[in-house]
């Protein structure tokens, strides 16, 4: 049998690069495609074929996805929570106009398979915990709209055309490739663990923390944070399953497990010897309290479960990126 051919969408990127290094340690065939807006060249495996190209270009999509590629990852999303909220016009052509863009190209070349990157944030405030693929979509934020709607557009497309998708709901993604193979760090993100890295390091003056009077055992919120070397074996998997089964899912990658924002600000400071500066602000507008995934489905359905549960264990492979 030959390679099976797989195209990653935005595989220069922090979650993308970390997938196509698993893609190609499980050897399928890869062809990154990425604007390098987010992503680094830097990030790009030797292993793999490089396009540079834009998703809103519709007429480089159809002469990439030409290619007769078995599958493709969808890891182009803008994902910047406040951003979507002030500029919902950029989110809707980026995420939405895009992924329909990436759908079109693939039923006009015949590509049958898509994995795609999705989120918690599509469930909104928790009606209950663990949160479930069961649970109510109500999405709080423009993004978390984009993504559900791209939900939409596929299952529509799964009953109208041969056309199969898994759309895996990331909690907290964290981290980095263990074994230092990624290169470039995260550029400009919004979430915790880069943040308080970027006050430890001295590039930022300090932390805020958003809230210390929640119904949690410190009063911090509480997250799933999940390794991104286990969000990439999860597309992996889900790859293998479209390829044999040919049925779409909507699964949760998360670990089940909740740590607190001081609990993060500790093991940060247990891992580096170094002190995090931080000070309490208002809690922000639809921040929920707690938020830990139920991921049975990604047992069941992907044989996957989550193999980095110690936050330490997450902190030290940032901690690494760092001192490199």
């Amino acid at each position: 049998m030959s390679e099976q051919k797989v195209l990653v969408i935005g595989g220069a990127g922090y979650i993308g690069s970390h997938v196509v290094r698993a893609l190609l340690q499980s050897g399928f065939a890869v062809t990154v495609y990425d604007n390098l807006s987010t992503g680094q060249k830097i990030n790009l495996f030797a292993d793999a074929v490089f396009v540079e190209g834009d998703i809103l270009d519709t007429v480089k999509l159809e002469q990439v996805m030409s290619g007769g590629f078995d599958a493709v990852v969808h890891l182009a999303a803008k994902k910047a929570v406040g951003e979507s909220m002030e500029n919902p016009q950029l989110y809707a052509r980026n995420n939405i106009n895009g992924a329909i863009n990436i759908f079109n190209a693939m039923v006009n070349n015949g590509v049958k398979n898509v994995v795609f990157s999705s989120t918690s944030a599509v469930y909104g405030l928790p009606q209950y915990l663990p949160l479930d693929e069961k649970h109510p979509d109500n999405p709080m934020s423009f993004y978390g709209f984009t993504k559900i709607e791209i939900e939409r557009v596929m299952n529509w497309f799964s009953r109208l055309k041969d056309f199969n998708y898994i759309a895996l709901r990331y909690f907290n993604a964290v981290g980095y490739a263990a074994d230092g193979s990624i290169k470039g760090k995260e550029i400009n993100s919004q979430n915790l663990l880069p943040i308080v890295m970027d006050v430890i390091c001295g590039r930022r003056e300090k932390l805020l923390v958003y809230g210390n009077d929640y119904d949690t055992p410190d009063g911090t919120c509480i997250r799933d944070y999940i390794h991104v070397e286990d969000l990439a074996t999860a597309h992996v998997a889900a790859i293998k399953k479209l390829l044999t089964e040919k049925k779409s899912h909507i699964i949760n990658l998360g670990t089940g497990k909740g740590t607190s924002v001081l609990e993060i600000i500790k093991s940060v400071e247990h891992v580096t010897g170094k002190k995090v500066k931080y000070e309490f602000a208002p809690r922000r507008a639809g921040d929920p309290s707690v938020v830990y995934a139920k991921s049975d489905l990604a047992a069941q359905i992907l044989d996957w479960r989550a193999k980095y549960k110690d936050i330490d264990e997450i902190v030290k492979t940032i901690w690494n990126m760092e001192e490199k």
